[in-house]
């Protein structure tokens, strides 16, 4: 079934989080097509992997940036604060930085990352008292409107050609039971103008092993238009509209450095006695430019049925489905003075309860995407309709089999979880067993 999104902009949901639950008792096996698999020709450019970790305390920061200095090539630490860079040979001898919310950036050579098990340690930046700027807006809401207004002069104003990496994940509580990922083109329009971006999928594997799922199927759709709409200062309408604002208690919570940026946190929520679900979260915004460098906030589930109805299209009879969170995250980068969308997730977790059984079943679904590089184009270069992915597209269904290790080449991804490299794993060792049978 798949989510269901209101057109009607005063329900603020997000219209490309859509989900799908259909009836299916067969098995699906990972598809033993190799259709993307790399030429064996020499690599023109250098993998390096490692951990990034706060210097203190030893923890994992996770959705840490790591760009290649005086390039547009990035990527980010996974949820266990483990990345995977790959970078030209003809700029292995730049520096790497590593930044960090409320963390000092760090700059290192990307030579001295050449041996196994990296890590990178960032140092706390700790705010003095004394460094809030007294000329700040005393008033949250008022910082928050005068973002959203220098929005035009902050963010890019040319149409930019960015290439990204999109996952998704379907598990039935800790297990995977479905893998989606892919390379995309994305067509950033200018965030001065009210043009949708578009995108273009380059590269794609999947595996859904449906037996896991317990008679019942779920799909994702909208791909990787799930997390760029999540970019609210690219689309505030779905979420900070003029007409919405009010209906939000806009608070001060604390206040963070992070590049010499100093950093406020605002806190969010929906006003009591309006009963639509609207968001809660957090907005991290440089007080000095009215810049909004990131946001992580979700939907207020108060009523499970409303919920349902706004997420869930169509489900198998006797079956009841509810979403138990809704969450987001989007974060910014900058370059040359100018701030443009950089990661986005989504993450959703529901309920499947059978009129027949016992027990019900948990359910989650992650969508995640990070931009790995990017160039300034013409608006002439803009996807043909023909070209750009539809918004209801279910990646999953789209999407060919998981090949080989090498099958990105040279594209940057987010390095998998520990428990989706194993499910990679298993479903190679699958294909390879297939291959040997069908010889």
């Amino acid at each position: 079934m798949p989510l269901r999104t209101s057109s009607l902009i005063s329900t603020l949901q997000f219209k490309a989080t859509l989900l799908c639950i259909i009836g299916a008792l067969a098995m699906l096996l990972p598809q033993s097509s190799l259709a993307f698999q790399q030429n064996n020709t020499e690599l023109d450019y250098n993998e390096y992997s490692g951990e990034v970790k706060e210097a203190s305390s030893n923890k994992a920061l996770v959705f840490a940036t790591l760009t290649v200095e005086g390039t547009n090539i990035s990527t980010i630490s996974n949820t266990e604060g483990n990345f995977l860079l790959k970078v030209p040979k003809e700029h292995a001898s730049k520096n790497l930085v590593v930044s960090f919310l409320g963390y000092k950036t760090k700059t290192l050579p990307i030579s001295s990352l050449e041996r196994e098990g990296n890590e990178i340690s960032l140092e706390v930046s700790v705010t003095q008292l004394s460094e809030i700027n007294i000329n700040a807006p005393k008033n949250a809401m008022d910082l928050v409107k005068e973002t959203l207004k220098n929005r035009d002069e902050n963010y890019f104003q040319d149409p930019s050609l960015m290439t990204a990496f999109y996952r998704e994940t379907i598990k039935r509580r800790r297990k995977n039971v479905s893998l989606a990922e892919a390379v995309v083109n994305v067509y950033k329009t200018p965030y001065n103008i009210v043009r949708e971006d578009a995108v273009e999928l380059y590269k794609a594997r999947k595996s859904t092993d449906y037996s896991k799922l317990d008679t019942v199927a779920l799909k994702l759709q909208g791909g990787p238009y799930n997390t760029l709409y999540v970019d609210m200062m690219k689309y505030p309408e779905y979420i900070f509209s003029e007409e919405s604002l009010s209906n939000y208690k806009f608070t001060f919570d604390r206040s963070v450095r992070t590049n010499d940026r100093l950093i406020y946190v605002i806190r969010f929520n929906q006003h009591e006695g309006i009963l639509e679900p609207l968001y809660q979260g957090e907005l991290y915004i440089d007080v000095e430019n009215k810049i909004l460098t990131g946001a992580i906030f979700s939907l207020n589930i108060t009523d499970r049925e409303q919920a349902a109805q706004l997420f869930v299209r169509r489900k198998p009879a006797k079956v009841d489905v509810w979403p138990t969170e809704v969450s987001y995250r989007v974060d910014y980068r900058e370059k040359n003075g100018k701030w443009h969308y950089g990661y986005s997730s989504v993450f959703m977790e529901f309920k499947v309860d059978w009129a027949d059984k016992w027990f019900n079943s948990q359910y989650s679904m992650t969508a995640e995407m990070a931009i790995t590089d990017w160039e300034t184009v013409s608006k002439d270069e803009r996807p043909k309709y023909r070209q750009r992915i539809r918004k209801s597209i279910i990646l999953s269904d789209e999407a060919s089999g998981f090949s080989d290790p090498d099958f990105w080449g040279e594209y940057n991804i987010i390095e998998p979880e520990k428990s989706i490299e194993s499910a990679i794993r298993k479903i190679q060792r699958q294909l390879r067993r297939s291959e040997r049978n069908s010889d």
